[in-house]
Formats: structure tokens, C-alpha cells, sequence
């Protein structure tokens, strides 16, 4: 345990029962969500799905989503950017606003990484008390280094048209780089025919692969960057911004950036040490436990940031 909190910041991770998805683990997120802002399922006019870990290869998690929530026909995408997709979201729903497109837009963000971990028997990390097969025992460590980041969660917002001045998107900074696009990853996929196979399971290749040292090199020089950069765009002094809310992927990643920012600890806050890793959910679960607390209110001005794998990295500037 204290070998992986000192490296990632990470005492303990959730992760749902086999059998459910995303879609299910999204909709009380999602329910939640639109209660707090007093409005109906049948009120919206877009879903933005961002999930890595879909029910099913196709089709996307979005619809499912609108059927379970009572809006089948409300048109519903998954997004697929992976650990930055909030970035992206908001990207995209604030042109859809700004458009007159739509004027409610459900954002959420679920994933189910159970799926993926490197290990077979689930008893053990539920308390069982053996030891792992010699196998399991082989697969986690050759994948430690992934294996003790990733939690299942979800998290859901509701971004809508206001008339109020100032108030939304007021700047974005968003970046893909595919040279990097193996830095961290799943090997399988449909250049393999068939696309699953003994070889997949036998082979490890549903399980992501990562340069850690890279993703992080890339990480604490790309996001200040793109922090200053949507700051300037935004004419928002780094010191006037109240909260950086950086996607919870390891404590160490976020700590150096917040150092070359120049910005104090208090300004950043974080919950990794509670949920791990869970990529697209991270922002919007961490957004929802400062809404309850009170630390995150209207009028306040936010920079969000994210990397995720493709690479794919931002940040942008609301105004609450």
C-alpha cells in the first residue's frame, strides 16, 4: 500500500459488480444530476457520452443512457478521448449552445476498467482469503505499473444557455498527438481478424500497455502550457483563477504541474486518494463533491485539465 500511495497518491479505488456497464453505473449519476438542476430527462437536448469502457463495442453508451434515463430520441454520442474527454465535452456542448442547437446538454462521464485490470480472480480483491494463482501473480506485476491506478465511477453535469454576460466557456486550449498514441494503450483490436481470440486473452492484449515515464514527461510540460495558454485567451490572470481542476490520474503528475503553474496547493484540490483513476468520470465526480461541500459555487471562475491517451490533452476556462 505505501508503495503505491507514494507513487500515485492512490489508498483505495471502487470498482462495480461484473455484469454492469457504464450506461447503468452513469444513470443515478445522471439522475442526480438533473435533479439538482430541476430538470426532466425529457428536457434535454443532447447527450455526451465520454467513456473508454463501453457496454458494448457498438453501439455507443449515449443511447443507452437516454432509453434508461426515459428520452429515447434525444440525440446521444459517446466521445472518445479518454482521460481528457471533459475537455473535449465542454468543447463541444458550448458550440452546440452557442449554435442554438440545444439549450440542455447532459455531460457524463463513466467507466468500468474492471474489465481490463490484469488479474482473474475477483474473490481475492474482495477478501478471500488465498493467495492469487501463480499466473494472476505473474500478470499484475508484469502490469503493475497500470494496475494500481485505475477505479470503475461516474459523474454527470448539466451544462445550459444562460443569459447572463460572462458567464460559460470562455476560452480552450485542446491538443491530440497521434506519434504518441502507443505511449499508452490496448493492443487489441480490429487489425486482428478475428478481433478477439484465444491469442487476446492468452497474450494479454486486452490489457492497456504504458510508458509511465513518458505519459508523465508529456503531462508536466504539455498542461502548463496549455493552462497559460487558455488563461491568456480567457484574459484570466493565473491568480485570479479560484479552482484548477486537473483529471485525477496520479497525485505525483498533478503536484508538478501545479509547481511549474507557480499556483498553491489549496487551489488544487484532489479526491485521487479515494477513487484512483477513473479517466473520463475524474473531473465531474471531483466538480460534484465540491458543488455538495460548498467549495465550488456560482461566479467562480474554473480551469479545467486533462491528458488522456491518443495523446490527447487541454484545458479550458469557465465561468460558473
Amino acid at each position: 500500500d505505501e508503495w503505491i500511495l507514494q507513487r500515485t497518491g492512490i489508498a483505495q479505488r471502487h470498482y462495480c459488480p461484473e455484469g454492469i456497464g457504464v450506461s447503468e453505473l452513469a444513470l443515478p449519476a445522471a439522475r442526480k444530476a438533473l435533479e439538482m438542476a430541476g430538470r426532466a430527462p425529457e428536457e434535454l437536448d443532447y447527450i455526451l457520452f465520454n467513456t473508454m469502457t463501453p457496454d458494448h463495442v457498438f453501439p455507443g453508451s449515449g443511447p443507452l443512457l437516454g432509453a434508461a434515463l426515459g428520452c429515447p430520441g434525444v440525440p446521444a454520442l459517446d466521445i472518445r478521448t479518454q482521460c481528457a474527454a471533459m475537455i473535449y465535452s465542454f468543447q463541444l456542448a458550448s458550440s452546440l449552445i452557442a449554435s442554438g442547437a440545444a439549450r440542455h446538454i447532459l455531460i457524463v462521464g463513466a467507466e468500468a476498467h474492471a474489465g481490463f485490470m490484469p488479474w482473474r480472480d475477483w474473490d481475492i480483491l474482495d477478501g478471500a482469503d488465498r493467495k492469487p494463482s501463480e499466473a494472476d501473480w505473474r500478470r499484475a506485476t508484469d502490469h503493475r505499473g497500470l494496475a494500481i491506478l485505475f477505479g470503475d465511477g461516474a459523474g454527470a453535469l448539466l451544462l445550459e444557455a444562460r443569459e447572463e454576460a460572462g458567464a460559460g466557456l470562455l476560452s480552450l486550449d485542446v491538443h491530440s498527438d497521434g506519434r504518441q498514441a502507443r505511449k499508452l494503450y490496448i493492443p487489441a483490436g480490429f487489425r486482428a481478424r478475428p478481433f478477439v481470440s484465444q491469442r487476446t486473452v492468452d497474450e494479454d492484449l486486452m490489457i492497456p500497455t504504458m510508458e509511465g515515464r513518458d505519459v508523465f514527461r508529456t503531462a508536466v510540460s504539455r498542461l502548463p502550457e496549455s493552462v497559460r495558454r487558455a488563461c491568456n485567451q480567457a484574459r484570466v490572470k493565473l491568480e485570479d483563477v479560484d479552482w484548477f481542476i486537473a483529471h485525477q490520474a496520479n497525485q505525483r503528475i498533478n503536484d508538478a504541474v501545479r509547481e511549474r503553474l507557480g499556483v498553491p496547493a489549496e487551489k488544487v484540490p484532489s479526491n485521487i486518494a479515494r477513487y484512483g483513476n477513473t479517466s473520463a468520470a475524474t473531473i465531474p465526480i471531483l466538480m460534484d463533491e465540491m458543488r455538495r461541500d460548498g467549495r465550488l459555487s456560482s461566479g467562480q471562475t474554473v480551469c479545467l485539465l486533462a491528458l488522456g491517451a491518443g495523446l490527447h490533452w487541454g484545458a479550458a476556462v469557465l465561468r460558473l
